[in-house]
């Protein structure tokens, strides 16, 4: 019995101490794992070595017994799953006016937990969309130093926002205004130029901006246009200029049209888009980011978390016609991946988007390929999104095929990132 309890401790230890080996070689043997572009559950291990996929073999023959050998029996891999429209920073439980009394670097502390939780729920990279304080880029840098775990990070900085948009804090009486991040607040072509100058220079990785009001911010309308088309073109000019993707926060049709005519990567939530502008999207290759999981949180558990009456009564309106026309959007074949908002809820719960995406109108595969290939085109990295010799050790894997019940990505049961073992 006693050398049960030390084997215990030993091997609990270990598993500690994998995420910090660099460039360890390693073979997962897995049932089988999911190749995302054909939908088939292909038989192989996977040979890891200094973070990248080197080779995927049926031969047990190559099974080296210097390497790490990981035995995953039952269990399917995929590629390490992708959150387009995330928010790691702060404190989930503060809502409404509570949030103004959190600091920025208790809301980047937070951020640290945030970013482990999303971690373990599969998700290897995510893109932050709006942070103050440029809390977004210390925490990518803490990843990427290795001083913390979390997914792999695109960031934003501070959303840039008009005078009294979403993105400006309207809970605030004049007096008490804060004036710290004057710079993301828009009201012309050359603000909009200088904020994604300022942006850049503190370390954002792309630039999102709100083309109309939100659900979540006292005194805006979700259906109404923010800024003029000549802000938005520039704001979308000037980012591409310096090889940075734009994220336009757009509720509204008419936001909607503007920014998908000015050129925008992506249109987070599109709840009010139409047939014509989805085709316009598709033609212009504008990415949908629609996050139709968080509506059911947000009304099922606001009144509880102290989110505002204005703010339940908003979704009440956007929810229900967001979800038909992910629908539409889906039949139309519109270019789709995967953002949930979270940060609304709570970070970890990513995954329960997934059979909300295959109620409202994909397959199973199509909810995947949102998480994977489709996020990796639309984030602009080609590495990553698929179990591929060359490609990066993003791996997680599940128990059993997620293609027969997708709600098994909501109990990821190993995660590598970067070649590292993070959960096991």
């Amino acid at each position: 019995m006693k050398n049960f309890y030390l084997y215990k401790y030993v091997f609990c230890f270990l598993v500690l101490l994998v995420p910090l080996l660099k460039g360890s070689e390693y073979v997962l043997v897995p049932d089988s794992y999911l190749d995302v572009q054909t939908g088939k559950l292909v038989k192989g291990n996977i040979y890891i070595k200094d973070n990248k996929i080197i080779a995927i073999s049926n031969e047990n023959k190559l099974l080296d017994k210097k390497k790490n050998i990981i035995y995953l029996n039952g269990l399917v891999l995929l590629p390490g799953l992708m959150d387009a429209h995330v928010h790691l920073i702060g404190n989930n439980e503060l809502n409404g006016y509570q949030s103004i009394g959190e600091s920025s670097q208790m809301a980047t502390i937070y951020g640290v937990k945030n970013a482990k939780n999303t971690l373990m729920a599969g998700f290897t990279t995510v893109r932050n969309v709006g942070a103050g304080h440029f809390a977004d880029v210390a925490l990518r840098d803490a990843i990427n130093n290795g001083v913390i775990a979390g997914p792999t990070m695109l960031v934003s900085g501070p959303t840039l926002s008009i005078t009294g948009g979403h993105g400006d804090n309207n809970l605030l009486p004049f007096h008490n205004h804060g004036s710290s991040e004057k710079h993301s607040i828009v009201d012309s072509p050359w603000d909009a130029r200088k904020a994604v100058r300022v942006n850049r220079k503190y370390g954002a990785n792309l630039i999102k901006f709100t083309a109309t009001g939100g659900v979540m911010s006292k005194n805006t309308d979700p259906n109404a246009r923010q800024f003029t088309i000549e802000e938005i073109k520039a704001i979308v000019d000037e980012a591409h200029s310096h090889g940075m993707k734009v994220a336009a926060h757009a509720h509204g049709l008419k936001g909607i049209q503007a920014a998908i005519k000015a050129g925008v990567d992506s249109i987070e939530h599109a709840s009010f888009i139409d047939r014509e502008s989805i085709v316009e999207a598709i033609k212009k290759g504008t990415y949908l980011s629609m996050d139709i999981y968080v509506s059911d949180y947000i009304l099922g558990e606001g009144v509880k978390k102290g989110i505002l009456e204005e703010s339940l009564e908003k979704e009440r309106k956007v929810g229900k016609i967001q979800r038909e026309n992910f629908r539409l959007a889906a039949q139309l074949g519109a270019n789709m991946v995967f953002g949930t908002d979270a940060g609304i809820y709570n970070h970890g719960d990513n995954a329960r988007q997934f059979k909300y995406m295959v109620r409202w109108g994909m397959t199973p595969l199509q909810a995947i390929q949102a998480a994977t290939i489709n996020t990796a085109d639309l984030f602009g990295l080609t590495s990553v999104g698929e179990i591929k010799i060359g490609y990066d050790a993003d791996i997680v894997a599940v128990s059993g095929n997620p293609l027969e019940d997708i709600s098994r990505l909501e109990d990821i049961r190993f995660v590598m990132k970067e070649g590292k073992i993070y959960k096991q």
